[in-house]
């Protein structure tokens, strides 16, 4: 079950990354100052995802959906 777990992480954390990236792509797309935004400024994020939903949607859903593997292998994983 441990090798079970680290691959879900894995393929969680992947997913994770591949949507915070294309969300940075997207958000440097729009305006450099949104780009940059998004990586130096707390909440700048959410708030381009909320302005920008038709672009930023996908990204975003692909990161959250990452979030349901890596919670699931890290349960399969054994404490301590």
């Amino acid at each position: 079950m441990e090798i079970l777990g680290m691959i879900l992480m894995g393929v969680g954390f992947i997913a994770m990354i591949i949507g915070g990236i294309w969300l940075l792509v997207v958000a440097f797309q729009e305006s450099l100052l949104w780009g940059l935004g998004c990586i130096f400024v707390p909440f700048v994020s959410l708030i381009f995802l909320i302005k920008y939903w038709d672009k930023a949607g996908k990204p975003f859903l692909i990161q959250l959906a990452g979030i349901v593997p890596f919670i699931a292998g890290s349960a399969m994983m054994p404490a301590g």
